[in-house]
C-alpha cells in the first residue's frame, strides 16, 4: 500500500480533528486549546517526546531512533479575527475569530504525519528523527513577534538538518501542488506615514496648510514606486491599504495617515522599496508641509532550497503525476515560515484544496477548503521523510 492510499485511510479522522479545531478559532498566542488537543493526539499515537509551551503556546514532538539526522515538519494553529460566513456544521463557534487560511488543516495534517511515520519507525525501516513543529501565531507579522522565530529562540530547530511546511492553496484545484525552487513567499513589510499641515477652515484655504492635497502627491509617488524606480526585471509590490484624514466637511485637517505593504523578493530591492517610500513622503516638505513615517520591517522573503523542493516534488509527482506539479507559480504573500528557512535549508509546497462551488480566497469570512487535499497533504510529507530517513 504507497504512502498515499495509508493517508487517504486517515480522511474522516482527518476531517474530525480539523473541522474540531476549525470550531474553536483561536488566535496567535491565544491557541491553547488547539495545543492541548495536538498533545493530547501526540500521546495517543505513543512514542513521541512531547514539549508545550515552545514559543509560549507551540508544541513541539519528537520521533526518532536518535541515529542519524533530523529533519522537521512545521504546521501553524492560529486563527485569524474575522467573522465566518460559512453555515456548515463546523463553523466557528467563536464570534469574530475563524479559520480563514487553512491553519487547522495544516495542524491536523501534521497530525495525520505524525500517526504514518510512527508505524514507519515501528516497523524499523527508518533511521534518524523527525521534529513535530505545531508553531503559534503565524499571522501576527513581522519584528520578530510571531511564532516562528520564538520557537527557534526556545530552540525548535537545534539540531535539525532540514525542514519542511505544507499550506493548502484554496484557488489552486484540488489534485494539483505548487512547488518552486528559489523565492517561495514575499518579503512581507509596511509603512505607515503622516503628512502634516496647518490646516484650517474649508472657506479660507489660503491661510492654512492643505496636507490632504500634499497627500495626494504622495499617494501618486507611492503608486509609481513599481513602475518607475524598480527594475521591472525584479518583482515588488507597493499597495496602499488605508487613507484617514479629516472629520468635519468644511474643515481642513492637520494630518492625513496613509498606510500599505511593501512585497518583494530580492534584498537590495526591499531596501529600494523603503528608500523610495521615504522619498514619496518628503513631497509633503516640499509642498510646505510636514511628514512622519514609520517603516515596518516585516516576515522576510522565503527561499524554497532547491534540493529540499525537488524532495517534496519527487513525492507529489509520484502521487498525482508531474503534470500536476506547477513548478513556476509565485505569490507575493509573506509567510514567517521564512525564518525557519533562513536558519537551516527547508522548503514549502503548497497543496491545491479548491473547494470548486465559488470563489473562497484565503483571509475572507467564505474562505473553505476541499477536504480531499488533507491526505494529499499527509502523504507529500510522510514519504518525502520516509525517503529521507532511508536515505
Amino acid at each position: 500500500m504507497t504512502m498515499l492510499h495509508r493517508a487517504q485511510t486517515l480522511q474522516d479522522e482527518l476531517s474530525r480533528l480539523r473541522r474540531d479545531i476549525h470550531e474553536h478559532p483561536e488566535l496567535g498566542f491565544q491557541e491553547f486549546r488547539t495545543a492541548a488537543l495536538v498533545a493530547d493526539t501526540l500521546r495517543e499515537i505513543g512514542g513521541i517526546s512531547i514539549r508545550t509551551g515552545v514559543g509560549k503556546t507551540g508544541v513541539v514532538g519528537d520521533l526518532g531512533n536518535g541515529d542519524g539526522p533530523t529533519i522537521a515538519i512545521r504546521a501553524d494553529m492560529d486563527a485569524l479575527p474575522i467573522f465566518e460566513a460559512n453555515n456548515h456544521g463546523f463553523a466557528s463557534q467563536t464570534a469574530g475569530n475563524m479559520h480563514a487560511c487553512g491553519h487547522d488543516a495544516h495542524t491536523a495534517i501534521l497530525l495525520g504525519v505524525a500517526h504514518l511515520l510512527k508505524a514507519e519507525f515501528a516497523s524499523g525501516a527508518l533511521k534518524g528523527n523527525v521534529r513535530f513543529l505545531f508553531q503559534p501565531a503565524e499571522e501576527l507579522g513581522g519584528d520578530g513577534v510571531s511564532g516562528a522565530p520564538l520557537m527557534m529562540k526556545d530552540g525548535a530547530l537545534a539540531g535539525v538538518n532540514h525542514v519542511i511546511a505544507l499550506h493548502v492553496m484554496s484557488e489552486v484545484p484540488m489534485g494539483k501542488v505548487v512547488i518552486v525552487r528559489g523565492p517561495n513567499t514575499a518579503a512581507a513589510d509596511g509603512f505607515k506615514g503622516w503628512v502634516r499641515a496647518a490646516g484650517g477652515h474649508g472657506a479660507y484655504p489660503h491661510m492654512g496648510g492643505d496636507p490632504i492635497t500634499m497627500a495626494a502627491s504622495v499617494i501618486q509617488a507611492l503608486n509609481a514606486i513599481v513602475s518607475r524606480k524598480i527594475d521591472p526585471m525584479y518583482p515588488a509590490v507597493c499597495s496602499l491599504g488605508v487613507i484617514q484624514g479629516g472629520a468635519a466637511f468644511n474643515v481642513i485637517p492637520s494630518e492625513v495617515m496613509l498606510a500599505g505593504t511593501l512585497r518583494s523578493f530580492d534584498p537590495a530591492v526591499r531596501e529600494q522599496l523603503f528608500a523610495e517610500v521615504e522619498k514619496a513622503f518628503a513631497l509633503a516638505k516640499a509642498l510646505g508641509g510636514d511628514y512622519a513615517l514609520e517603516l515596518q520591517r516585516g516576515y522576510p522573503p522565503g527561499i524554497n532550497d532547491a534540493t529540499v523542493a525537488q524532495w517534496l516534488d519527487d513525492a507529489a509527482s509520484d502521487f498525482l503525476g508531474s503534470d500536476n506539479v506547477d513548478r513556476h507559480t509565485v505569490g507575493m504573500a509573506g509567510e514567517d515560515f521564512a525564518y525557519m528557512q533562513q536558519q537551516i535549508p527547508g522548503a514549502m509546497i503548497r497543496v491545491g484544496a479548491a473547494v470548486g462551488d465559488k470563489s473562497r480566497p484565503h483571509h475572507t469570512p467564505v474562505f473553505d477548503i476541499d477536504e480531499r487535499c488533507m491526505p494529499i497533504g499527509v502523504a507529500i510529507l510522510a514519504e518525502t521523510v520516509r525517503r529521507y530517513l532511508r536515505a
